[in-house]
């Protein structure tokens, strides 16, 4: 993978570039629409690459390797090939399902073993195999295998956490660089800071992180409860230290607002499950606020869903119907919701790249993030 920065924002430390991948060039700053297991829900592919106009769309090694498995995704030749999605993908490590599912699994030295949410089964995921497993389901983009802490943390914990982590990313990249790709094109890696909320553990670890001196570089362990302030305050230690030249990863981040806000400190990519999960449920995200589909208000307004939008979805159904769909539990009103929120979300950061390299973005920014927060 290459990368290579082509603006600068002069008011913000907000930055323009280009990754390029055996899959594709992907201009950042971007947002990645989240494919858990195989598929963004609920649209084709054929819409995310000419509606949404997604330049890369992430793969979950959790839920890919427990479901279809892989030797099913190894004899399709790789998520790729098994979804008919022929840009580039990024694969989550595991790290964050592990996380989350605190009940069912323990963390030792070795890794982490756990138990399956569909069928009780136990697993060990350690980093050799985690990447052994993302080779296999063909990512071009690999993420380190880590612990996400959760959010509050004690100081001792996330001390421990970070060490561990650090200690396992060695173990990662010993593994990645001594296998090669199964399907004829480059795979990437990228490692991940940790350290909660404490300042001095942000600086340790992307210290450590930028010593292994991969090609890109993540930011893990926010967003996950956490005041935004916190979450900007961490962004911006870690981006200060983290190389310029490779591009910056915030992994499951978040509103439009933090989106804005985290590229003005410097961030290159984001992914979240927000525009399609809360598109399920009826909100919208629009460049004049929030709309929440389901309220009364809407129920005779028939006016397009978004006037100026270039999304067909956008111009052809109203508010009203929209409403009616989501009420009635109709399959059409999550399609519906969730195309737009991902058309809105690839409209923002391609926006913002605009403002970049016009040296425009600080000010729009400020101006966006007014009017993003708003309930309409």
């Amino acid at each position: 993978m290459k990368f290579k920065l082509t603006a600068q924002d002069p008011l913000s430390k907000a930055r323009a570039g280009e990754m390029t991948t055996d899959h594709g060039v992907i201009e950042t700053p971007i947002f990645m629409p989240v494919g858990t297991a195989g598929t963004v829900k609920a649209v084709h592919q054929r819409e995310l690459k000419t509606d949404i106009e997604a330049q890369i769309i992430l793969g979950n090694t959790y839920h890919l390797y427990l479901r279809p498995g892989l030797d099913t995704i190894e004899r399709a030749g790789g998520l790729h090939k098994f979804n008919g999605w022929d840009g580039p993908i990024l694969t989550d490590s595991g790290g964050y399902q592990v996380y989350s599912l605190a009940e069912v699994r323990k963390i030792k030295e070795e890794g982490v073993t756990f138990r399956s949410h569909i069928d009780g089964s136990k697993h060990l995921f350690t980093p050799e195999n985690v990447m052994d497993i993302q080779r296999t389901i063909g990512a071009d983009i690999i993420m380190a295998f880590d612990e996400c802490t959760p959010y509050p943390c004690e100081y001792g914990y996330a001390r421990r956490s970070i060490d561990m982590t650090h200690r396992w990313l060695k173990r990662c990249c010993d593994r990645f660089d001594s296998t090669e790709p199964k399907y004829g094109y480059n795979q990437t890696f990228f490692p991940i800071v940790q350290g909660s909320v404490y300042k001095d553990l942000r600086v340790k670890s992307a210290e450590a992180i930028a010593s292994f001196e991969r090609e890109g570089n993540a930011i893990g362990g926010l967003s996950v409860g956490e005041p935004a302030e916190e979450m900007y305050a961490m962004t911006e230690i870690v981006c200060n230290i983290l190389p310029e030249q490779k591009p910056r990863y915030l992994m499951g981040v978040g509103t439009p607002i933090n989106i804005l806000e985290n590229i003005a400190l410097g961030i290159d990519m984001f992914d979240c499950v927000m525009p399609t999960r809360n598109a399920r449920n009826g909100m919208l995200f629009t460049k004049n606020g929030i709309i929440n589909i389901k309220n009364e208000k809407w129920k005779n307004d028939f006016s397009a869903i978004e006037d100026d939008s270039d999304l067909f979805a956008d111009k052809e159904y109203s508010k009203s119907y929209l409403r009616h769909l989501i009420h009635s539990g109709e399959m059409l009103g999550a399609q519906i919701a969730t195309l737009h929120n991902l058309h809105f979300y690839l409209w923002l950061v391609k926006e913002a790249r605009k403002k970049i390299i016009a040296g425009e973005f600080y000010d729009w920014k400020n101006k966006m993030v007014k009017l993003l927060g708003q309930r309409l």
